[in-house]
C-alpha cells in the first residue's frame, strides 16, 4: 500500500512502531524488528545500554528511525533530564515521552507528563508523549506542540487491548497530529481493531517479545495493522440488530 503518514516532517509506510524490551538477545531483537516491517523503533535510554560491543543500538537496522523513550521515570525533570542525555549522546531530537504515575498500574502521570512536554516542546523536541485515554489532556499536549499523542489501550504489558474505543474515537476527533495508541496490545486482533478505529499507528513491545514466538508474532502484527487499516480505509458495514439477506429478493422464483 502507498499509504504513507507524516509524522514531524518524516513520512513513514509503516504504521507499526515496535520496542526493543524483553527478547532474549540481540539477534532476536533485530530479527524480530525485521520480521515487524517496522521503520520506528523505541529504545528506554535509562534501561539499556548505548555503547560499546552489547549496545541495543547495534541490533537496530540502519534504515530504522530511533525513538528514545523516557521509560522509567516518574517525575518530569527525570523525563527532561532523560530526554538531553539521549540528544547528547547524539541519538535525535525525537522522544517518546513517558512519566509513570506509580510502579503497579504504570499509568501516565498526567500533571508531570504536561509539565514534561511543556519544557521539551520549548527546548525543539520532537515529543511524543504516552498518554492515558484521557481527550482532555491528549488536546492539551496536541496544543503545546507534541507531534503526537500517544493514549493507550491498556495497562503496559497487560495484553488487555482496545479497552475504552469511545475515548479513543473523541482523541481522534479532535486530533490534528497523529494518533498512535500504545501500551496493552496483546494479540493481531487487538492491533487490528486499534487501526480499524482509525487511528495513525500501533506501538507495542511485549505483544511480541512476550509472545511464545515472537518473530511469527512479529510478522503477525505486521500483517494485522496492515489488515486494521485497509479495513478503516474500506469502511465496514453498519451494525443492525436483525439481519439483512445478502442476495436481492427482486426476480425469485415462487
Amino acid at each position: 500500500m502507498s499509504d504513507r503518514f507524516q509524522l514531524a516532517g518524516h513520512e513513514f509506510t509503516s504504521r507499526l512502531i515496535v520496542g526493543t524490551g524483553k527478547y532474549k538477545d540481540a539477534a532476536q531483537t533485530k530479527e524480530a524488528i525485521e520480521r515487524s516491517g517496522a521503520e520506528i523503533v523505541t529504545v528506554a535510554v535509562r534501561r539499556v545500554s548505548l555503547t560499546g560491543s552489547d549496545s541495543i543500538l547495534s541490533a537496530i537496522p540502519k534504515h530504522v528511525k530511533l525513538l528514545p523513550n523516557t521509560a522509567g521515570c516518574y517525575t518530569a525533570d527525570e523525563a527532561v533530564r532523560t530526554s538531553r542525555l539521549a540528544r547528547e549522546a547524539g541519538m535525535t531530537d525525537f522522544v517518546k515521552l513517558e512519566v509513570i504515575g506509580d510502579q503497579k498500574t504504570l499509568f501516565p502521570d498526567v500533571a508531570e507528563t504536561l509539565k514534561a512536554a511543556a519544557i521539551l516542546v520549548k527546548e525543539g523536541f520532537t515529543v511524543l508523549p504516552y498518554i492515558t485515554d484521557d481527550p482532555v489532556a491528549s488536546l492539551r499536549l496536541q496544543d503545546m506542540g507534541c507531534a503526537a499523542v500517544m493514549p493507550l489501550a491498556a495497562p503496559i504489558g497487560s495484553g488487555l487491548g482496545i479497552r475504552n474505543p469511545y475515548n479513543l474515537r473523541i482523541i481522534l476527533e479532535q486530533a490534528k497530529v497523529p494518533v498512535i495508541v500504545d501500551a496493552g496490545v496483546g494479540t493481531a486482533s487487538d492491533a487490528a481493531i486499534a487501526m480499524e478505529l482509525g487511528v495513525t499507528a500501533v506501538l507495542m513491545n511485549t505483544g511480541i517479545a512476550g509472545a511464545r514466538d515472537p518473530l511469527l508474532m512479529a510478522e503477525a502484527m505486521r500483517d494485522a495493522v496492515i489488515a486494521g487499516r485497509k479495513a478503516y480505509l474500506a469502511g465496514r458495514i453498519p451494525r443492525k440488530l436483525y439481519a439483512t439477506a445478502s442476495s436481492p429478493l427482486e426476480g425469485m422464483i415462487e
